[in-house]
């Protein structure tokens, strides 16, 4: 059912629509877009939700926040983006004991959860430009940590009247990260590394949406901006879905009782994944914890221990590379909801953000609005460890963040003996993203070529490479640009011209 919702920048600034939000990115002035209320499902919706597949699933959750879309369209885009998925639930949960499953979400063509939207979101563009009578061609920006960028280019490539072009870290993401986005084939894909870090690309993409002189030399070299980063709502709406599809699967198993809560375990580097997870859980969605997963860069942990989020501090390359984040943007969604959607106090808070590098919030607010957040982080030895035992023990593959993340739960498990709750761990990426750093783990001897890596664990846990890893090393790097992280702006443009 229809219920005309309209969207509200962070700071203040609103949309009319679902296919402007989605156009736009991010609001001129800066702020996310959120959506004007959360739509509530109850448990009986839930329950209707188990005869369904994830594509009717995703398109019915979809359809109660982008109300300019009809359902049959949210349904054949859907259908589109999930048939290129190797499990037919796209999402899958795998039982490890009584009250801990591993929620599958690397089952897409680049092997991360970032496929789960980013195989959606082209067709929910393309919609939105006819939708909004757009004449000129969509420019997708993007900064990446690791996994978003292959995923925006796979799901992108190609697409009519758009050009993508994404900036990462060129020492700040894995071999295998780097090799797929190096690789990236289609005629409208631009991939460029910057010598800095994701913070200086993330930065450096808000900038150019707020650079009101950058802005229109892209206009008259016929652009229009958008984003396929968790900033863009329509890269965050269909990560609700599979929060409330797990739910629904547990509950089709007789895993949970109607009603009952369960925890979400997630690692965290932007914040996007988790914040579905807390959309899906304003909505109504039976969550006791929110488990918000870190590595070294505890930047996350130490604000929901003490509500200041500072990021003076130094940063570290971890073997958890997409989680490398210091200054994680959809934060600033959660806090809108924390003061009570207060824009002016949001623009304070990013203002202090911005000029001293930190804000604080009072703990005991904090707590008192935000309890079922629990921040914990995990050292590189901590995560290494734990893919080790967990192998043993289980005889599953755990990647890096995964690993993250189940080392976070081992430790709220021993903080708080709760035997009772059934947790779900969101596993982010496949194991064979990572091969150097899973096999040095298993067996702690380090393999620096990532193809003999691959080959080693294979042969170690019997475990079969996807084609998509295996196949790499014959793919032609097509994208080897390596920039200083103040040349984004120009050459971007000098992209765009060569088009």
């Amino acid at each position: 059912m229809k219920n005309g919702m309209t969207y509200k920048s962070t700071r203040g600034e609103e949309a009319e629509s679902s296919a402007k939000v989605i156009l736009n990115g991010i609001a001129s002035d800066g702020g996310l877009y959120t959506p004007s209320f959360f739509p509530s499902i109850t448990m009986e919706d839930i329950k209707e939700m188990a005869g369904l597949d994830y594509a009717q699933r995703a398109a019915y959750i979809l359809s109660l926040y982008l109300t300019d879309y009809g359902y049959d369209e949210l349904l054949e885009y859907a259908k589109k983006a999930y048939s290129r998925f190797d499990e037919e639930m796209a999402a899958p949960l795998t039982k490890v004991d009584e009250k801990t499953f591993i929620l599958e979400l690397w089952h897409g063509p680049t092997l991360a959860f970032k496929d789960v939207a980013l195989t959606i979101l082209p067709y929910l563009l393309t919609g939105a430009r006819k939708k909004q009578g757009q004449e000129k061609k969509t420019l997708i920006l993007v900064a990446t940590s690791g996994d978003t960028g292959k995923a925006a280019l796979e799901g992108f490539k190609d697409v009519e009247n758009t050009e993508i072009v994404v900036f990462y870290p060129n020492e700040g993401v894995s071999a295998m990260q780097k090799l797929q986005m190096q690789t990236a084939e289609g005629s409208n894909t631009h991939v460029v590394a910057i010598e800095g870090n994701f913070d200086d690309a993330q930065k450096a993409v808000k900038d150019i949406f707020t650079d009101k002189a950058m802005i229109k030399k892209l206009s008259e070299m016929g652009y229009e901006l958008s984003s396929a980063n968790s900033i863009n709502f329509g890269r965050l709406a269909p990560q609700i879905v599979y929060y409330i599809s797990s739910y629904v699967d547990l509950l089709v198993n007789e895993e949970i009782e109607e009603g009952e809560e369960i925890n979400f375990i997630v690692p965290c580097g932007n914040f996007g994944n988790i914040l579905a997870a807390y959309y899906a859980y304003r909505m109504g969605l039976p969550i006791k914890h929110f488990i918000v997963a870190s590595n070294k860069n505890k930047v996350l942990t130490d604000f929901f221990d003490t509500g200041e989020y500072n990021i003076n501090r130094e940063f570290y390359r971890t073997i958890s590379p997409s989680m490398d984040i210091l200054v994680s943007s959809n934060l600033e969604r959660l806090i809108f909801e924390f003061t009570g959607r207060d824009c002016e106090k949001v623009k304070s808070l990013i203002e202090d953000l911005k000029e001293s590098g930190m804000y604080r919030v009072d703990e005991d607010e904090l707590y008192e609005k935000l309890p079922q957040f629990i921040g914990y982080f995990s050292t590189e030895e901590e995560t290494r460890t734990v893919i080790e035992n967990f192998f043993n023990e289980y005889n599953y593959l755990l990647d890096p963040h995964t690993a993250v993340a189940v080392s976070a739960y081992n430790k709220y498990m021993s903080d708080t003996y709760d035997n009772e709750t059934v947790s779900v761990i969101a596993s982010t990426a496949h194991p064979f993203k990572f091969p150097e750093d899973v096999y040095e783990a298993l067996t702690k001897k380090r393999e620096k070529s990532g193809q003999k890596a691959i080959k080693k664990l294979y042969a170690y846990t019997g475990i079969k490479p996807p084609s998509a890893i295996a196949e790499l090393e014959q793919k032609q790097i097509l994208h080897d640009i390596v920039i200083p992280k103040s040349g984004i702006k120009d050459t971007l443009i000098k992209i765009l011209q060569k088009d």
